[in-house]
């Protein structure tokens, strides 16, 4: 390398560290323009492993070595490294300097670097490292032992994240060359270290040998559970396994001499323990068969230093939450239970069962039980500190898989996974917790009662599923529980909290439905008191919702607490000050709107909410989560009011147009809702103004980019076609419908489904005079392709019905228009010598013979139609059809017709005057929302979108014209273009039972 680059690099590297900003800026422009040079990243290991240059330089080295490896290592990346460099790269990245390295921080990135390229080229191109590596582990220099271990660790790491079989079988080869290697040099630190400790030996020492143990335990855990198909086939491995829980106890027994000796080592101590835990876990998760010996002893042990105060004593949290969670994983293992019924069993998991049973017997599952409730689901003075200072944040539930670190998740899903398991053991062990909390009143001053009251009600309520026949709550809520609601002393918020989550963990298990309503007075009750606590308000919150998002809810009970509980929510949302706690309470607000609609729409809670949502916007500015609530709670608002007011659409309309800006960051967030709210806003909008037509021009890139929210955007295009038709389809809704025909060839059923609705409604909706067939215009590619495809493919039934009624309604709308679409589609269709006579002839065959394949009765009744209306067009190729033609019209007849009490058939399908016709179009949640189903059940709004949609049914074929009618003027119509004897060989050419059917309806 020539010393000039080395220096212009090196200076660069350097300038690219300093604080100031006007040299940073041009060397880090000038190091990613360098990124695609060749010989660029030997300058870069050149740089990293010469000791002698400043150590901010030397990371930042690395760092781009590592951010290169990511971009250009792959052989197919663009400005991909050379084969030729990148073998110098891998000789040079073993070498001694780097073996050497004196900072751990670069020690551990020159690692990381070597394990992200190992993945890539490890064993293939890379046969020598894992040689050297174990080569350099044997070195008599205490420093290149510790690095090589470093290094050796993250590139297993980096091996055993490979999940393709060739990888996961080489792997396993790998494990079983270095196994019993990397295990005697685990044994060897390890008993170093403990030794050392209990001798008093100097903290570097120690330091030293437990940091080398704990990288071997991290590399021997990813082998153990990652490099053998079956690790009790391994002696290696088993001999292992059966040293854990061991060296378990005798580190936490050491670590108890580590205090006074400096954190870091204190901290060493603890994670060599963890990973030890961490070992029994995964062999647990990944090979439950090889740890049946290991069940004894795991449960032993963890119910020694969970479970008895010797034991407890000598852990710490981190400890004692890998510990239960080895408890619950061996309750939860599926390889561990007898199968119900009579199924065969096999002896290895008759073996584990018997063994589970033996250790967790009912003395030890009772003491468990007491020990999780009356210890672990106490309350501590952090936890009250914390309520105290952060009520917000102490209320806020963790959620997800906070089991796996954090202590209370942790002891409660254990106590679910045991009780669920051992319910029959259990249930009166944890009645008689109950009744004995409840022998007594707890005084107000009695904290430590207070606390335990709290802990068996906690129990009660996550085994609320499992206490059912044990537990009445209808007498225990009226007699006890919404007693204790009512004392306002302040240790007794605590039970007041509590008892707001037992109203709604047991709501949907066991509560009558007259108790309904002294629920809901219970929960409004804190919620409307000024001078409640904060975390008493969030549980009552939380419980409301639970209660109204539940099977046995009826609208009717808590209609008259509706108000009431909105004007309380919307007082605690403004007086919340952190966002997580405003999105929970958004959350019920939510919930409450859309159970309970417009029965609230003009309550004082609604009419404030409306008002303070653009301030809490603004609020949300960097939280998307908050934002993305109160992006619901509009929506619930607008659906509930049914109209979006002059004060707040202005708003509103920007909300949506910035949250559906594809270029906007937050969108990922937000699009969904603000999808929904833009159709909400659509639906209650009167006329259309400026500022709603512009925001159409965000619907063609969220349709070009993803056909993901396609089915809510074609509702957005449906709502613009019934509020304003010439305007949308002549600029933005004419530009979608061309991008939907280009995507057709590549969607799904529904995707394709969907496209084709919307262009029967392109046809459907009633346009000035001026342009009739503005909607045929827009669609016509798309009319095209239902052409091709009718003839061509043999799509799914409910697409062939979709695409008849679609060519049946632009027959309907002008027959010159359908035989336009057969000529330009036969340009097309070679193989029928591009001839239109040709191709309608296919297509007629086409649509005789699969008719009768539609299901449902209104679009079956729409083709007939159709077919009807070509009869008149005095096409030849139409009448050679006629007798297939009239048999499909017979049919249809048939199932369309019904006959009244006179005698006489009537369709059955015309709407009647002064009727509200069921709509064809289908919207979110099937026909209820088109068809005035469960949806408008709930809400009782007529919007502005409901009437329209209505007049556009009432229009439609299927309800507006009569079949028999229609059929019968057609026939005459064609008698009289043809002539009576033409006529009468038409007639004669088709069948004598398909003309008797015909004339039960109409005169021949």
């Amino acid at each position: 390398m020539e010393p000039d680059i080395f220096a212009l690099v090196l200076d660069t590297l350097n300038r690219a560290t300093s604080q100031n900003t006007d040299i940073l800026k041009p060397a880090e422009k000038k190091l990613e323009e360098w990124e695609i040079e060749p010989g660029f990243y030997s300058v870069l290991l050149n740089v990293l492993s010469n000791h002698s240059v400043d150590v901010h330089v030397r990371w930042l080295a690395v760092m781009c070595f590592k951010n290169g490896v990511d971009r250009y290592w792959r052989r197919n990346a663009p400005h991909a490294i050379s084969d030729e460099e990148k073998i110098k790269l891998r000789q040079g990245l073993l070498n001694s300097n780097v073996l050497n390295e004196p900072v751990a921080q670069i020690a551990t990135q020159e690692a990381v670097l070597i394990a992200k390229i190992a993945r890539f080229d490890c064993p293939e191109n890379w046969p020598n490292l894992i040689p050297d590596l174990i080569g350099a582990l044997k070195a008599p220099q205490s420093l290149v032992q510790h690095r090589s271990l470093l290094i050796f660790h993250h590139v297993v790491k980096a091996l055993a994240s490979k999940r393709l079989l060739v990888s996961k079988k080489k792997f396993q080869e790998l494990t079983s060359t270095v196994y019993g290697f990397i295990l005697n040099l685990w044994h060897e630190n390890t008993e170093i270290f403990l030794r050392h400790i209990q001798e008093g030996v100097a903290t570097e020492v120690i330091t030293e040998h437990l940091e080398k143990a704990l990288l071997c335990l991290r590399v021997l855990r990813k082998l153990t559970v990652f490099g053998f198909k079956k690790a009790h086939d391994s002696q290696d491995a088993i001999a292992f396994l059966n040293v854990v829980f061991d060296r378990a106890k005798t580190s936490l027994e050491c670590r108890k001499l580590l205090k006074g000796r400096g954190i870091y080592l204190l901290e060493l101590c603890e994670k060599f323990i963890i990973h030890l835990t961490k070992v029994a876990l995964g062999v647990l998760s990944f090979h439950p068969f090889s740890y049946v010996q290991l069940i004894r002893p795991s449960l032993e042990f963890a119910l020694y230093y969970c479970f008895t105060e010797q034991g407890m004593s000598l852990a710490y949290e981190r400890f004692t939450i890998q510990c239960l969670n080895i408890v619950k994983g061996i309750l939860q293992c599926l390889e561990f239970k007898l199968p119900k019924g009579d199924q065969a069993t096999a002896t290895i998991t008759l073996h584990a069962h018997q063994i589970k049973s033996e250790v967790l017997n009912e003395n030890t599952v009772c003491h468990m039980c007491r020990h999780l409730v009356t210890h672990y689901f106490l309350l501590s003075s952090d936890d009250l500190a914390l309520w105290d200072a952060e009520p917000e944040s102490f209320a806020t539930d963790e959620a997800g898989e906070s089991w796996k670190y954090s202590l209370r998740p942790c002891t409660e899903a254990v106590f679910m996974e045991l009780f669920h398991e051992y319910r029959s053991i259990l249930a009166p062990e944890l009645v008689r917790l109950l009744a004995s909390s409840q022998e007594t009143a707890v005084s107000s001053e009695d904290l430590p009662n207070i606390l335990k009251k709290d802990a068996i009600y906690n129990a009660v309520g996550l085994a609320a599923f499992d206490l059912y026949d044990d537990v009445d709550f209808d007498e225990w809520f009226t007699n006890v529980l919404s007693r204790e609601l009512k004392i306002q002393d302040n240790n007794y918020r605590i039970i007041r909290r509590r008892v707001c989550q037992l109203i709604g963990q047991w709501c949907g298990v066991r509560a009558s439905q007259s108790l309904r309503p002294a629920m809901y007075e219970a929960l409004l009750e804190p919620l409307t008191r000024s001078d409640e606590d904060p975390a008493v308000k969030l549980a009552a919150a939380e419980a409301l919702r639970s209660t109204i998002d539940d099977f046995n809810f009826q609208v009717e009970q808590f209609a008259p607490y509706a108000p009431h509980a909105l004007a309380a929510l919307y007082d605690l949302l403004v007086e919340s000050e952190e966002c997580d706690t405003k999105m929970h309470v958004l959350h019920v607000i939510s919930y409450v709107m859309e159970r309970c609609g417009a029965m609230v729409s003009r309550e004082r809670g609604v009419v404030a909410l409306f008002s303070y949502l653009p301030q809490l916007w603004q609020h949300a500015a960097s939280h998307h989560m908050l934002k993305a609530a109160a992006l619901a709670a509009v929506v619930h608002l607008v659906k509930a009011v049914g109209e979006c007011a002059d004060s707040i659409r202005p708003w509103i309309l920007c909300v949506v147009n910035e949250s559906t800006r594809l270029n906007e960051p937050a969108h990922v967030y937000l699009l969904e809702d603000a999808l929904e709210l833009w159709l909400a806003v659509l639906e209650a909008t009167e006329t259309p103004d400026p500022q709603l037509l512009d925001l159409a021009k965000n619907l063609y890139p969220i349709i070009e980019t993803s056909s993901e929210h396609l089915r809510i955007v074609v509702y957005i295009m449906q709502a613009y076609a019934l509020l304003c038709p010439e305007e949308f389809f002549s600029c933005e809704g004419g530009k979608c419908m061309a991008l939907l025909d280009d995507m057709l060839s590549d969607m799904r059923t529904e995707g394709v489904i969907a496209a084709l609705k919307m262009a029967e409604i392109c046809v459907s909706v009633v346009y000035p005079e001026r342009n009739p067939y503005l909607g045929v215009e827009v669609i016509w590619p798309i009319l095209k392709r239902v052409v091709y495809c009718l003839i061509e493919k043999d799509d799914l039934q409910m697409v062939f019905s979709v695409e008849l009624c679609l060519l049946s309604r632009v027959i309907l709308l002008s027959t010159d228009l359908f035989y336009k679409a057969v000529q330009e589609a036969a340009k097309s269709l070679p193989e029928y010598d591009s001839d239109p006579v040709k191709v309608l002839n296919k297509l007629l065959h086409v649509w005789t013979e699969k008719m009768n394949c539609i299901m449902k009765v209104e679009r079956w009744k729409v083709v007939g139609l159709g077919l009807a209306a070509l009869l008149t067009t005095q096409n030849s190729t139409v009448l050679q059809l006629f007798p297939a033609i009239l048999l499909n019209l017979a049919e249809v007849l048939n199932d369309v017709m019904k006959m009244e009490d006179g005698g006489t058939y009537v369709d059955g399908l015309l709407a009647p005057p002064g009727s509200r016709p069921a709509s064809p179009l289908e919207g979110r949640g099937g026909a209820a929302r088109w068809e005035g189903g469960e949806e408008a059940a709930v809400s009782n709004v007529r919007t502005p979108h409901e009437t329209r949609r209505r007049r556009l049914a009432a229009a439609h074929p299927a309800h507006a014209l009569d079949l028999r009618a229609v059929i019968h003027h057609q026939l005459q119509t064609l008698k009289n273009q043809v002539g009576p004897e033409a006529y009468e060989r038409l007639l004669q050419s088709t069948h004598k039972d398909i003309l008797k059917q015909l004339r039960e309806y109409i005169p021949l």
